[in-house]
């Protein structure tokens, strides 16, 4: 076993969101992560989607001042990068094609190396479609050292034939071709919907030129690699009744996952999970609506002793209490009774 002592800390820029990010030896290779916050306040961990890094998945949530004022005064932030995402200087290294392959559960594994190595016990988890599966197995293994799980267009399911057969088309083309442009088109239509996607008549929205740009920066090995893990994944539905720690699950209307996570919710037990679904937004709901996040986080959050009261609601919020559903916002569905629900918004 690699010695998880061993790290190597570079200071990051506002580039990082203010955070530092530390390269921690794991059984399974080297992971980056990056740390924002207070090391003494409960910890949240983070976990990105196929392709993206932390500062891609999350800067729109952590730069809107009601979510990045209710996160950061209530936890410390570990931003987990998969093996080869991470962002260390706006690239990261090409892993060595003798490494093996590593499977969902390896990188389920890995995460409690890394908590290990900074002293962490339990801890609330935020991840994204494939990061999402990855924290849900982790909760599923460990239950102990998860708190609750915030969920974006997760995943749970083995693949369809057709994700399955999409995802080694996809696979073929990053090993052989590298991140050309039909790889790029088919992860932004991963991420984002049509709207902001734009076509003949409607440029590219800013958030999806600055994705491409990422793109064109990523290892292409590395993100194969992610895609070959994610692609083997097992159906974790049966399991998904036994796991008791509150999840709180947030779906984009136009997400390709929309059925994914409305199956996920009926699988959870009633008493801990609620669905928060949002009109006009892909699958990156952190980027594309971020303000859609805040309320039901913070009544999410309530359950725990972990809200902030926020002074106003920002006018440029399409969110405001009287928008939420009223089973969200109901007492005794706060905390360990959430209900899933469904909560639209009017764009």
């Amino acid at each position: 076993m690699a010695d998880s002592s061993d790290s190597v800390s570079i200071d990051m820029e506002a580039l990082s969101l203010g955070g530092q990010e530390h390269l921690v030896e794991t059984t399974y290779g080297p992971v980056c992560v990056a740390v924002c916050g207070d090391p003494d306040k409960p910890a949240l961990i983070t976990y990105p989607d196929i392709g993206l890094n932390y500062m891609f998945c999350f800067q729109g949530l952590l730069f809107c001042p009601e979510a990045s004022s209710l996160l950061l005064h209530n936890f410390c932030i570990y931003h987990i990068s998969p093996l080869g995402h991470e962002s260390l200087q706006l690239g990261a290294p090409i892993i060595s094609v003798d490494a093996p392959l590593l499977s969902a559960d390896d990188l389920a594994d890995q995460i409690v190396e890394v908590l290990n190595f900074f002293g962490l016990g339990a801890v609330m988890c935020m991840g994204v479609t494939a990061g999402a599966y990855i924290l849900t197995l982790f909760a599923m293994k460990y239950r102990q050292r998860v708190l609750g799980l915030i969920l974006i267009s997760p995943l749970c399911q083995a693949p369809s034939w057709s994700e399955w057969l999409c995802n080694k088309v996809l696979s073929n083309l990053l090993y052989y071709y590298g991140t050309c442009g039909v790889v790029k088109e088919l992860l932004l239509k991963r991420y984002f919907s049509k709207e902001v996607r734009g076509n003949g008549q409607v440029p590219e929205s800013d958030i999806v030129q600055e994705c491409r740009r990422l793109l064109c920066e990523r290892q292409s090995t590395n993100v194969w690699r992610f895609l070959e893990a994610i692609n083997g994944r097992v159906d974790l539905s049966e399991g998904l009744r036994k796991l008791q720690c509150r999840t709180l699950i947030f779906i984009g209307e136009n997400s390709a996952y929309h059925s994914e996570a409305v199956h996920m919710t009926t699988k959870l037990d009633r008493r801990y999970g609620a669905l928060v679904e949002v009109q006009g937004s892909g699958s990156l709901v952190s980027e594309e609506q971020p303000q859609a996040m805040v309320i039901p986080m913070e009544y999410f959050l309530m359950g725990y002793g972990l809200y902030r009261p926020t002074q106003s609601v920002s006018p440029r919020s399409p969110l405001s209490p009287t928008r939420i559903s009223p089973e969200l916002l109901s007492p005794e569905n706060m905390g360990l009774k959430l209900k899933p629900i469904k909560t639209r918004l009017a764009l």
